[in-house]
């Protein structure tokens, strides 16, 4: 019988031992912090955003290099009241929209509108706009169209746009 319970003691230490060398190893694998290190994944370089509407474009372009119109033309002479086409990188929206508006050469607003997103715009690619736009109908000359980046923060280093000549007649 002494011999039995010895050999149970035995099992048991030995059973003991192993719950402790996992209950350690559960620890350093769940529970220590990880060192320090600046780890950083960089993309290979030929990752680019891709584009829902056209060709993929790279992030490291800046955003109002992104925005196209595709109507009206630069130069154009448009009437008092047109729309607006093009598109946009998803980040230049906010819910949905972006600010646009058209100024006269010294700075003067004659006309502002909303372009409206045609497709998700919740994406860093292309996302198509339209907007309608109305001039005050007493101005007629050369005018800009700015397409200003929606930006809800306020915050200056968020602000871009991009501007394009027209003439209202």
């Amino acid at each position: 019988m002494a011999e039995y319970s010895m050999s149970t003691r035995w099992w048991i230490s030995i059973i003991g031992i192993l719950f402790i060398i996992i209950g350690i190893l559960t620890w350093l694998l769940f529970f220590a912090s990880a060192p320090n290190s600046d780890l950083s994944v960089t993309p290979p370089e030929d990752w680019s955003v891709a584009s829902s509407t056209s060709e993929s474009t790279t992030s490291t372009e800046p955003l109002h290099a992104r925005v196209m119109i595709t109507s009206p033309q630069s130069g154009s002479t448009i009437g008092h009241s047109f729309t607006i086409s093009g598109e946009a990188p998803g980040p230049w929206y906010f819910e949905a929209s972006f600010p646009i508006k058209v100024i006269t050469p010294q700075g003067d607003t004659i006309g502002t509108s909303h372009a409206e997103a045609q497709s998700d715009w919740m994406t860093s690619g292309q996302v198509p706009f339209v907007a309608v736009v109305d001039v005050i109908l007493s101005y007629s000359g050369p005018a800009i169209i700015a397409l200003l980046r929606d930006n809800p923060s306020g915050l200056p280093e968020n602000d871009d746009s991009i501007e394009m000549p027209i003439v209202v007649q």
